[in-house]
């Protein structure tokens, strides 16, 4: 686990999966990738495969150790719904977020078809969020696959945002996050992309949380998205109901 991370909608990642394939559009620039392969070039034991899909057995227990509550992505590094991680190995990190109940873990994927296919076999404890990544209007029937998820919280990842998406249905959704590409090739976000989803998301009564403009230089893109910040975030409190939709 790192605490002190960068990413400003959690606190900390948890990656008891690194590595991955690509498998969509928002893919080609993944940050994750660059990261792994600097790691190795360090030598990082962790990453000794580079960008290869790896299990870390010995990190199951990590959050355990953590006894003050953070906000935990998990992972930051890979993606735990890959086709190629077993069944097995996933419910052995459920069973450990489920142990560390005083944490929320967030638990992002872009393959929502495995994550609806399997959420049926896994425990959904009210700390344990679920979200996709929808990074285009060609990705929106991810959404759809959330929803089958028994989750208290479900989320949004659109980012990186390529395409405009003026038509979100956000039925059982509990907060969107929006944010651009960051560094070389970065692919550019339009305002009015991001004023479509914010629009919608008040609309339809969800937490919208701008991140990034992104871009080569994001921390000089910054995240003022008209003229404030959007920092907004779901509570235990305010979750849908378990029942998927």
């Amino acid at each position: 686990m790192a605490l002190g991370t960068k990413i400003e909608w959690t606190e900390a990642t948890w990656n008891p999966v690194t590595g991955c394939s690509k498998y969509s559009d928002g893919c080609k620039n993944c940050y994750a990738e660059c990261l792994a392969l600097r790691l190795q070039a360090m030598g990082n034991p962790k990453y000794r495969n580079g960008f290869k899909l790896t299990l870390h057995p010995q990190s199951l227990k990590e959050p355990l150790s953590w006894k003050k509550p953070h906000m935990i992505f998990v992972p930051s590094m890979g993606d735990l719904f890959h086709e190629d991680v077993p069944v097995e190995f996933i419910k052995k990190v459920f069973d450990t977020m489920n142990k560390a109940y005083w944490h929320i873990f967030q638990v992002l994927t872009k393959r929502a078809e495995r994550l609806a296919e399997v959420a049926k076999e896994l425990p959904w404890p009210p700390n344990v969020w679920a979200g996709v990544t929808v990074e285009s209007v060609k990705y929106t029937y991810r959404i759809s696959l959330l929803r089958k998820v028994p989750a208290k919280i479900r989320f949004l990842s659109l980012e990186p945002l390529l395409s405009d998406m003026p038509s979100l249905d956000l039925t059982g959704i509990n907060w969107v996050i929006v944010g651009g590409e960051s560094g070389p090739g970065a692919r550019p976000m339009q305002p009015v992309w991001v004023r479509h989803v914010r629009d919608q998301c008040k609309m339809q009564g969800v937490k919208f949380f701008f991140k990034q403009w992104g871009g080569v230089r994001r921390r000089k893109s910054g995240r003022i998205f008209e003229g404030r910040t959007w920092n907004e975030m779901p509570s235990i409190t305010s979750a849908q109901p378990t029942l998927g939709v």
